[in-house]
């Protein structure tokens, strides 16, 4: 079974909550897919992120689609993709190119499979480029990638380099500790609905956040 089937197998194409405007593949059973993923597909493979819509990247992909003069006609680096679902979304909104970027084969899957379904073009790629930079990007979006100090701490350093080349900066986030709210201004806000299996509750307070250029970063 390839990655891409394993997507469409395991997962139910519909509607996200929160951009019903879209659809993706999506796990009805969140611990039953977790526990699968571990059999499968045991060696290093990390947890499904690719089968749920993360209330960060549900309110990222709402701003982006409510202003889509945010990426359209512009060059998207979406990072940690996940499902997809930014990446889709600003694919959606115009943007002259989308690059989905995540370390895990099924997110890469996962985002092929999404951006189809969705009729739009999107170039996933599997790979680390936290270490490097952000190529010729325009705009640079993540959802959800500040849940851990090292993935916070190796993320802020890729997007501050990212914006001292120019490119324009936008995370969202569900108020997650380890977001460096300083470097940040509020863009956007909402009250995005989440699985209660991820979350432990039904509704997450989600804000989408801008990088400011170094020199007004405190």
């Amino acid at each position: 079974m390839t990655a891409a089937d394993f997507v469409r197998e395991y997962a139910v194409l519909a509607p996200v909550p929160f951009i019903p405007e879209v659809r993706l593949h999506q796990a009805a059973d969140a611990i039953g897919l977790w526990e699968l993923t571990e059999g499968e597909y045991r060696s290093e493979q990390p947890p499904p992120f690719w089968a749920f819509a993360w209330a960060g990247g549900q309110a990222l992909s709402r701003y982006l689609l409510d202003h889509p003069e945010t990426v359209a006609g512009r060059r998207v680096l979406d990072l940690a993709s996940g499902s997809g679902l930014v990446a889709v979304c600003a694919a959606r909104a115009g943007a002259a190119s989308v690059r989905a970027v995540d370390i895990d084969p099924l997110s890469t899957a996962a985002t092929e499979v999404n951006a189809q379904a969705n009729g739009l073009t999107v170039v996933a790629e599997r790979a680390d480029i936290l270490d490097g930079d952000a190529g010729d990007a325009e705009v640079v979006l993540a959802g959800d990638v500040f849940y851990s100090q090292a993935m916070a701490d190796r993320m802020t350093g890729f997007l501050r380099r990212a914006v001292k080349t120019g490119a324009r900066v936008l995370v969202g986030d569900p108020d997650r500790a380890f977001l460096p709210r300083r470097m940040f201004d509020e863009v956007a806000s909402y009250q995005v609905p989440v699985p209660f299996a991820l979350e432990s509750t039904t509704v997450k307070h989600t804000r989408v956040w801008e990088l400011r250029p170094p020199k007004a970063a405190a």
